[in-house]
């Protein structure tokens, strides 16, 4: 069958020879894919000058989807998004200001993370609607199918393997 190559940023594989990839490499969806993994990475004041530019996608507004997605050319963040990211932009401008001086920032506890985290969580939850709590995994009936294990690879019995007469000392 030969070799395959997996593209991370796609999500799939083909064989791999130079003109393949090549091929892959250069192609629209390829650097579409490249384009949005960046994109996760980028300053937050970055992303709000460029989402300021924009109109809004009256689509996405309207239904709540918008069949480019990421790829549209218009914005798809609410007046609230652009506030929140606006609040961040601000809020990173102040902590790269007081570094500039030589303030002593103490760093954030764990446990200062983790309340934070929990605020997030449950405002998420208040807003949408999905139920509180959701049923913990649980595997189906019958579920890992239970194999036999050749004789080397089972676990002694509870008293131990029993000893044959030949090899009994005594």
């Amino acid at each position: 069958m030969g070799k395959r190559y997996f593209c991370d940023y796609c999500d799939r594989s083909f064989q791999d020879n130079l003109h393949n990839r090549k091929k892959h490499l250069n192609g629209v969806q390829h650097l579409r894919a490249k384009r949005v993994w960046y994109d996760l990475f980028r300053d937050a004041a970055a992303v709000l000058q460029e989402e300021q530019t924009k109109k809004p996608c009256w689509k996405f507004l309207q239904t709540g989807q918008c069949d480019f997605g990421s790829n549209c050319r218009f914005s798809h963040m609410t007046e609230q998004d652009l506030e929140r990211l606006s609040a961040q932009v601000q809020g990173e401008k102040r902590l790269k200001e007081l570094r500039q001086e030589g303030a002593d920032i103490p760093p954030g506890t764990i446990e200062d993370w983790l309340e934070k985290r929990a605020q997030r969580l449950s405002a998420a939850q208040s807003n949408s609607a999905l139920p509180e709590k959701p049923a913990p995994f649980q595997y189906p009936p019958g579920w890992p199918p239970v194999q036999e294990l050749p004789p080397s690879l089972r676990a002694p019995p509870p008293g131990g393997w029993p000893v044959p007469p030949t090899l009994q000392w005594g």
